[in-house]
């Protein structure tokens, strides 16, 4: 728990850390804190009247698909499912190019590497390296 926390929550910590405000600043606090109160109550009956809302909706509709008998389990098989995306594949290699026996690779996407970028500064061009 942070020190504020500790402070506050404890009458003696808060006591100690207030004492030397006066009676008009210690108003102001608590007015302060009456309002933050309060809006946090209305946020809590907001989210609990909307989860009111959506059981309510949820037996609704529970309600219609006893009526045309239709299951949850028909439900899911009407399901489409997505097409996963292969993971780990990797795009091909289009250029590579061997300086001083060291060979660097590149798929012509992202970033060029520094040994393209000298080499096209030569007067290279990048088809040169083409696989």
């Amino acid at each position: 728990m942070s020190d504020f926390l500790d402070i506050l929550t404890h009458g003696r910590r808060l006591q100690g850390a207030v004492k030397e405000l006066t009676v008009e600043e210690l108003i102001s606090v608590n007015e302060k804190l009456a309002a933050i109160i309060e809006k946090r109550k209305e946020q809590e009956a907001e989210l609990i009247k909307a989860q009111q809302e959506k059981l309510a909706k949820l037996e609704e509709i529970k309600k219609q698909m006893a009526e045309a008998g239709i299951d949850v389990a028909d439900l899911q098989d009407v399901v489409e499912t997505k097409p996963k995306r292969k993971a780990g594949q990797k795009r091909p290699v289009k250029y590579k190019i061997t300086v001083d026996g060291e060979t660097t690779a590149w798929t012509g996407v992202g970033r060029m590497p520094v040994v393209f970028k000298d080499a096209l500064e030569k007067g290279q061009s990048l088809e040169d390296f083409a696989i």
